[in-house]
């Protein structure tokens, strides 16, 4: 799902050179680019689940302001993931409700 050929940008032109593990599944990712993105990019829509109906939220804003894509990276939960860079190794797992500290069991 990333744009390669860009009308006005032009072609991408870096190439995935780190790896993620999100939800216990690797995922190809650019060193440096939003999380977010690199989820969209391998097609996970699904960030995290609200506290009182278990609705499932992504990528909102894409700003930083709202905290529709929080997850938990590195066992630090609500990490808004649109403004968080991906750096290689990182672990990160869809929020269930208002996340907790440590590894999600």
């Amino acid at each position: 799902m990333r744009v390669w050929h860009h009308p006005v940008l032009g072609d991408e032109t870096r190439k995935p050179d780190a790896t993620i593990i999100v939800d216990g599944r690797e995922v190809p990712a650019i060193e440096g680019e939003p999380i977010a993105a690199a989820l969209l990019a391998a097609g996970i829509k699904k960030f995290r689940e609200t506290p009182k109906y278990h609705k499932p939220r992504g990528i909102f804003c894409a700003i930083g302001r709202c905290t529709d894509c929080v997850m938990t990276v590195d066992g630090v939960p609500n990490v808004r993931t649109c403004v968080t860079p991906v750096r290689d190794g990182m672990v990160i797992s869809t929020q269930k409700g208002l996340g907790k500290w440590g590894k999600e069991k």
